[in-house]
């Protein structure tokens, strides 16, 4: 019998690390949800105090309206000021970008370090709707570069006639910034159907067998968004 993906306790767990984490680089972040749940009550309870009705009933639901709004309106923020401050912890870490990517939801395949070298530069490997996706990082832009193309080339082979894109992650001229980097990825097209995932996936396997153990860069690579993007997907 299998257990259940998540419970409410693990959600709860999730949030309070996140709110944690967060509040590491935003220390105001608690009187900021607090002043938008007032905020947002205040608002809801007025614009249902606009709608007509008498008695204890409709002051009841205003109270209840005016808790939901201000509910909902403190998550919202929560969740765009906790991704903000996930991005700025994890960037410049090694294999960053790997972290960030794990925002991507259901439809892509995220595969962290399938190039690596001794100074740290670093490629991840996503495949989806645009096709095959390599993301370089470091601290050289040519060796990422020259990473990029030696990896490009392996793909080329096994995956012939799959679309290709190269993106680097960084702050350097003609790189792609972390905080931008999923939505990025997002609006490279569509040119791979669902159905076709599965043979691109297949034939990158072969590929990933020739390559043996990978040495991976020094420190663990940043799992911050992991959680965050579970409870936006209601694991």
């Amino acid at each position: 019998m299998s257990t259940p993906a998540s419970t409410p306790t693990s959600r709860r767990g999730q949030i309070t690390q996140t709110y944690q984490m967060a509040k590491r680089s935003d220390p105001r972040l608690g009187w900021i949800i607090l002043g938008t749940f007032v905020v947002g009550a205040a608002v809801g309870f007025g614009l249902m105090s606009l709608i007509p009705g008498d008695g204890v009933l409709s002051l009841v639901i205003s109270i209840v309206a005016a808790f939901m709004v201000g509910i909902l309106c403190a998550l919202l923020v929560f969740g765009r000021r906790a991704q903000k401050a996930a991005y700025t912890q994890m960037e410049g870490q090694p294999a960053a970008a790997a972290g960030a990517l794990q925002m991507l939801k259901r439809g892509w395949k995220v595969d962290p370090v399938v190039g690596f070298t001794k100074q740290q530069d670093v490629v991840h490997r996503v495949v989806g709707p645009p096709g095959i996706v390599l993301v370089g990082e470091g601290s050289s832009q040519a060796r990422v570069k020259q990473l990029m193309l030696n990896e490009r080339k392996k793909h080329e082979r096994v995956a012939y006639g799959v679309p290709i894109h190269e993106i680097i992650s960084g702050r350097g001229e003609g790189e792609v910034p972390l905080p931008k980097l999923v939505r990025h990825v997002q609006k490279l097209g569509r040119s791979v159907k669902p159905a076709e995932m599965t043979d691109i996936l297949q034939r990158l396997k072969a590929l990933d067998a020739q390559r043996g153990k990978l040495p991976l860069p020094k420190g663990p690579i940043p799992t911050s968004m992991k959680g965050m993007r579970s409870q936006q997907r209601g694991r």
